[in-house]
This record gives structure tokens, C-alpha cells and sequence, in this order.
């Protein structure tokens, strides 16, 4: 299956919408936005989600990203030499987690595009794998995938023109346990970043976290997480409907700790957008079957539109 069937640069409209005249006011702001930009001849960047595919395969093929190894490494210099080509300038926020493994160094990677407000939208996504020593584990849905989609994120707000708020990009470090998952042992870069963004006074300015989580599963099924802020919840299926991606999300709901919550602990509204049905019976989680053939596109790209359309959305929102 190709991108084409996600390229327009319309949101799509039900007939029954067209008929009736009953208009959500997200479907209706989309679409005056879109209206707009062509009147002003401003074609929309469109997000690539063969691009972003391809970054997700290349970050396997360095194989796995543990912090403290040299497939971590290579992995942080591969993200760094992609921002840099775009003509960005990364910031490196390195420190030293105390793991189960004793100390291991780590790097959360931002980079931070100005709007025409003080106000900021953070997206982020973590680019490390988790430690096993019975199989080789690429992680390319869980890791490899955020990190793919922050990248090909960058490439579209590089090229596309200032918008009303700002979008800090967090590429976050050491996601995975070392172990078995605690509050310890865990989410090292998330709550790292979230501790100097709230030490520095800097996360006053963030309206809302949004996490993309193993979001390249070509039978894409995004849960209700029931750790994200309600409104937030809702604001991205809006979204999608407009854009006629509602099918990317399933009716499973439940409570997920993931990056977001050290981000929702420092009072910023959150929502995680993730996949936990990958595979039968969520069976290529955690396994050597995390490849790049499980990925898709088309899976990368929906998720790429919804959460530029959610930044658009939130620019909306009194």
C-alpha cells in the first residue's frame, strides 16, 4: 500500500456532513485553515511516512540502542547528522542515570522551532531499545518508530512557515527498564527533562505533551490511555476524524505509564498515542520480531497528520 491514500491536503468531509450541515467545529477549523493556506498559494508540507519508514529502518539496521553501548551511540549520532543536514541545532542534554546495571550515560535530543507566541507544543518519543541478552532486539515499533516519526516531524516544520505556537521535538533517552519496570527503573530521559524544563520555570509555556509510542504497526490500533488528559483524549480523535483516520483508533482503553507521565506529574496536559496490540496478542512486543517489516507508511503517516493536526488544533484553543 502506497502514501497516496493519506496525501490530500484536504481534512475529508462525510456526505452526511455535506447534507445535513452538522459541522464539528475542529472539522470546520481544518478545513477553513486548508482553505486558506491554497487561497494564499501556500501548498501544506505533507509528511512523508515512507521517509519516516526509512528512518526507522536505518535505525535497526545500527541494531540495538541500549544506553552505554555503541548501537546507543550510533543511533544519538544518526539522529544528531539527520538534524543537522536540515540545517537545525540539536540540543544535547546529557546525564548520568543510576540503572540496575550501575551508571550509564544518557542523552535526551531537542530541538525547538519558535512560533509567533511564547506558548509550545512538545512532542516526544524515545529512540533507545530495551536490555536483553537472550535475543537480538532491534525495537523497530517500540523506539525505533518515535524516533523515526520526530524526524520526519523535523523535516515538515523546517519547511513549513512559523505557525502561532512553538514545537519542541524531545528525542528521549533510556525509556526501557534495565529490569523489571518500576518508577526507578524506567523513564530515565522523561522524567530528566521534565525535572530541568520544571526547575527552570520552562514548562509554563508547554500547552500540552503529546508521546508517540509504538506507533508504526502496519495493523495500526491506537489505545485510549487512561493516564492522558481528557480533553487532550479527545482533541486527537477530533482530529483524526477530520481527517478521516478515525480507523487508527480502537475501542481498547486503559492506564499506560510511558513519557508522559513525568510530564503530566509537572502539571502539563498529556496525551500518549500508542499501539499495545502489536502483533497476535500483542505477541511481537518485547521480542526478537520487533523488525521493520511489521512497520508501515501509511501507519507512520496517519499518525504524522494527527499530530500536526493536533498542534494546529491546539493553536485554536482558547
Amino acid at each position: 500500500m502506497s502514501d497516496e491514500w493519506l496525501s490530500c491536503d484536504f481534512p475529508r468531509v462525510s456526505r452526511s456532513s455535506l447534507v445535513t450541515g452538522h459541522w464539528s467545529l475542529p472539522l470546520l477549523a481544518l478545513l477553513l485553515a486548508s482553505l486558506v493556506a491554497h487561497a494564499a498559494g501556500q501548498a501544506p508540507v505533507i509528511f512523508s511516512g515512507t521517509a519516516a519508514l526509512k528512518h526507522a529502518t536505518a535505525l535497526c539496521d545500527i541494531g540495538p540502542r541500549v544506553p552505554g553501548t555503541p548501537g546507543h551511540e550510533k543511533a544519538e549520532q544518526y539522529i544528531l547528522k539527520e538534524l543537522q543536514a536540515l540545517d537545525l541545532k540539536p540540543e544535547v542534554d546529557a546525564f548520568t542515570a543510576a540503572t540496575p546495571l550501575g551508571p550509564r550515560p544518557m542523552r535526551n535530543i531537542l530541538v525547538r522551532f519558535s512560533g509567533r507566541s511564547d506558548r509550545v507544543v512538545m512532542v516526544g518519543g524515545h529512540y533507545d531499545t530495551k536490555y536483553f541478552t537472550q535475543f537480538r532486539f532491534v525495537g523497530a515499533n517500540d523506539g525505533g518508530s518515535s524516533a523515526a516519526l520526530l524526524l520526519e516531524l523535523a523535516r515538515v516544520l523546517k519547511e513549513s512557515p512559523q505557525g502561532p505556537l512553538g514545537v519542541w521535538l524531545a528525542f528521549l533517552d533510556g525509556e526501557e527498564a534495565f529490569g523489571e519496570w518500576t518508577a526507578s527503573d524506567s523513564l530515565y530521559g522523561s522524567r530528566h527533562l521534565a525535572e530541568r524544563l520544571r526547575a527552570s520555570g520552562e514548562h509554563r509555556k508547554i500547552s500540552a505533551f503529546i508521546l508517540a509510542d509504538m506507533i508504526g504497526d502496519r495493523h495500526l490500533d491506537l489505545l485510549r490511555d487512561l493516564n492522558s488528559t481528557g480533553w487532550l483524549n479527545e482533541m486527537v480523535r477530533e482530529v483524526a476524524a477530520a481527517q478521516g483516520l478515525s480507523r487508527v483508533f480502537g475501542d481498547f482503553q486503559t492506564a499506560i505509564e510511558d513519557d508522559h507521565m513525568p510530564f503530566a506529574g509537572i502539571g502539563v496536559p498529556v496525551v500518549d498515542l500508542i499501539d499495545f496490540n502489536y502483533g497476535p496478542d500483542n505477541s511481537f512486543w518485547h521480542t526478537a520480531e520487533d523488525t521493520p517489516d511489521k512497520l508501515s507508511a501509511p501507519s507512520l503517516q496517519a499518525v504524522g497528520r494527527i499530530v500536526l493536526g493536533t498542534i494546529d488544533a491546539l493553536a485554536k484553543r482558547k
